[in-house]
């Protein structure tokens, strides 16, 4: 496993269409294990293959709605698809590949997506609240989309400030 370089706004990798995943084997198990570990170090809850640079249809989300006292799980989604939605929710949204910046975006509150494991076996998901938010927020990455071009509106620099000192308010 490896840390990989997590790809920033500018870099054209992050606007372009993604090619869906045939062979199931060491080299994406390499990938989802560098990717696993990139996105615990950066601190994210998901992250998408074009934010390390490649340009396969792979996310890592991780679960976050689950009891305090146990462990969080990482979703691994290859070729994933979203087939069905309920409900909105509207709130903040960041990403990594575009530190210092927060907007505000409109996703559904319930998303189901199908996608393959590891070893292409295909599963179904439902996730709901910031879950659901990752699900949409990381596949739009497989389309060249950034949250930005969803956003109702972006944060200005003092909403920034004013949310990072409620932040370290609670902690």
């Amino acid at each position: 496993m490896a840390l990989r370089n997590i790809v920033t706004v500018g870099d054209p990798v992050l606007t372009k269409h993604c090619r869906p995943y045939t062979e199931f084997g060491p080299r994406l198990h390499e990938l989802l294990d560098d990717m696993r570990q990139t996105l615990i170090q950066a601190d994210g809850v998901g992250l998408a293959a074009p934010q390390v640079g490649v340009l396969r249809r792979v996310v890592l989300v991780i679960e976050t709605n689950h009891a305090e006292d146990e462990p969080d799980t990482i979703l691994e989604l290859v070729n994933p698809e979203i087939i069905a939605t309920e409900g909105t929710q509207t709130g903040t949204e960041g990403c990594l590949s575009i530190p210092g910046e927060c907007g505000i975006v409109t996703r559904p509150m319930v998303v189901t997506v199908r996608a393959q494991d590891r070893n292409g076996n295909f599963f179904e998901y439902t996730g709901e609240g910031l879950t659901a938010r990752c699900f949409c927020h990381e596949l739009d990455h497989l389309d060249g989309v950034l949250y930005p071009d969803r956003a109702d509106r972006m944060l200005d620099e003092d909403e920034l400030e004013a949310m990072e000192a409620d932040e370290g308010d609670e902690a």
